[in-house]
């Protein structure tokens, strides 16, 4: 028999010499993953796990790294990656407003005022009084098929009042023309995932009315509050309050545009219900609710904000510089908008970045800005070839990836100087946004893990059942030994009998997490 080469003997020998706590480390942690994912339950599914030591690179364990999965919401890691890269965590969105004529000394304006959307994500109605964007772990964009979700505390019109004062402050008192919404910044499109759709530069609360349902005594109609108020959207109700042991039932129609209808019942000592109409015009939208904030602050306005926004009469884009500023409303810095995306999974915003990026650019379609997020990618490292999306949230179909191209982002994102920006906008294990009931208060890993979640559910209409086609996590942790790691696990196609059943999946990776930081390497 032909002896070792003298290298693999001294492999060989290192090998037989290592502690036997640190060799058999490895195998434990790999021993009780597969015990979760090789469940019965799993016995259809695909998944893919890997994790990484983010110091060394060194594998700890994976499964069908390379092949290829649908990512969900994980796709926003790459969204958000890529919208921190090209304009900044501090950047800042400025949306102006201008004065088209003369003003007079007594005040009036001989002409239009306009407002230019910036694109700005949330236009001053989520801002707190720390200057913060606030969110809640349930947002109210998933508020139509979730009993859970709820609306933030800030008024979702401070930014057009704000607007408006600055208007009237400027010496304003009398329009005689029209008020206008420039919402040119880039084409329109739509967005993928689940809650409002419609991608413009202008959005006011989300461009959604909000409907806010309260039981009261039984046999009793329900107490309903809706925002914004406005003159432009209709409202009808018809929610009684029913016994405490009955089920909940409201749904909301729109039998033509901007006429919202809610009827149904609620439980008596249920929690307060919510549910979202999305407006069909939203420049028309922003100028009812501009018009109606101008009244507020003292300014006349003759022209009635029940008329559509006429794009056809704004200036050029080029004519601004010639024209007199009057007002001007500042976002929260980017890295406010990045963790609410990441916090709450928020859709329209995220699928909203790719645009945001062209535009930058001095580009204007959805495809240019996926273009631009291919070059950050490969310029990060990643295998971006090897893997597709067809949008910035994660519901597009031709949205697939890898845990290695995961990992491969997660990792080049380590080494930036907005790490922690990146990081600190996860949601955390246990603690809150998407990852706040994953594990329980007492889990080991309660706190220790910051990763993004994944949900696409499918209804399995032939079994009346559904498809769970992807549950992902993906994002960073630490150990119990200290090690700092970057995760990515996900698993699609999963049979379940109800669409409740998304949770219990996600807490199955949650106590994936729960072995990754038990490791003891």
């Amino acid at each position: 028999m032909r002896s070792l080469p003298r290298f693999a003997k001294w492999a060989a020998l290192f090998l037989c010499l290592l502690p036997v706590g640190l060799a058999t480390a490895a195998d434990e942690m790999a021993q009780r993953i597969e015990a979760v994912i090789d469940a019965a339950e799993f016995k259809h599914a695909h998944w893919g796990v890997l994790v990484v030591d983010l110091d060394t690179g060194a594998t700890l364990y994976e499964r069908t790294a390379d092949k290829l999965f649908a990512p969900a919401s994980t796709t926003k890691l790459f969204s958000v990656a890529a919208a921190l890269d090209t304009l900044g965590a501090d950047f800042v969105f400025e949306t102006p407003v201008y004065a088209r004529g003369e003003i007079d000394k007594q005040g009036q304006l001989h002409g239009d005022l306009v407002l230019v959307a910036s694109g700005d994500l949330s236009m001053g109605g989520r801002t707190d009084e720390q200057g913060h964007i606030a969110f809640v772990d349930s947002d109210h964009t998933y508020a139509n098929f979730s009993r859970t979700a709820d609306i933030t505390k800030p008024d979702p019109l401070a930014g057009l009042d704000s607007l408006a004062q600055q208007v009237q402050a400027a010496g304003i008192k009398h329009i005689d023309g029209d008020v206008l919404v420039d919402a040119r910044l880039f084409d329109s499109a739509h967005g993928t995932g689940s809650g409002p759709s419609n991608l413009t530069p202008i959005m006011v609360n989300d461009n959604l009315v909000d409907v806010r349902i309260t039981p009261t005594e039984v046999g009793q109609p329900a107490k309903i509050e809706w925002r914004p108020q406005t003159a432009a959207v209709r409202v009808d109700v018809q929610v009684d309050t029913v016994a405490a042991d009955e089920e909940t039932h409201v749904d909301i129609d729109s039998p033509s545009e901007d006429v919202i209808i809610v009827h149904g019942h609620i439980a008596a000592g249920a929690k307060p219900l919510v549910r979202i109409y999305e407006v069909s015009d939203p420049p028309s939208f922003a100028r009812a609710l501009l018009i109606e904030a101008l009244r507020r602050a003292g300014v006349s306005v003759p022209t009635s904000p029940l008329e559509s926004n006429d794009e056809d009469d704004l200036p050029d884009r080029d004519q601004y510089t010639s024209l007199q500023r009057v007002a001007l409303l500042r976002s929260p810095s980017f890295a406010e908008s990045a963790k609410l995306i990441l916090k709450v999974s928020h859709n329209l915003h995220a699928s909203t970045l790719p645009l945001l990026l062209a535009a930058r650019h001095g580009e204007r379609t959805l495809a240019e800005g996926l273009r631009r997020q291919h070059d950050f990618l490969a310029k990060a490292g990643v295998e971006v070839d090897s893997i597709s999306f067809g949008g910035g949230a994660g519901g597009d179909r031709a949205d697939y990836t890898s845990p290695r191209a995961t990992v491969q982002l997660l990792r080049y994102m380590a080494t930036r100087p907005d790490f922690e920006v990146y990081r600190a906008a996860l949601p955390i294990l246990g603690i809150d946004g998407t990852l706040a009931t994953s594990v329980g208060p007492d889990s080991p890993a309660r706190g220790k893990v910051q990763v993004k979640t994944g949900t696409l559910v499918w209804s399995n209409t032939m079994n009346g059942t559904m498809m769970l086609n992807s549950k992902a996590l993906a994002g960073y942790g630490t150990t119990n030994a200290g090690r700092r790691v970057a995760l990515s696990l996900v698993v699609n196609q999963v049979q379940i009998p109800k669409a409740e059943e998304r949770e219990r999946i996600g807490q199955v990776l949650g106590k994936l997490c729960e072995i990754i930081i038990d490791d003891k390497q």
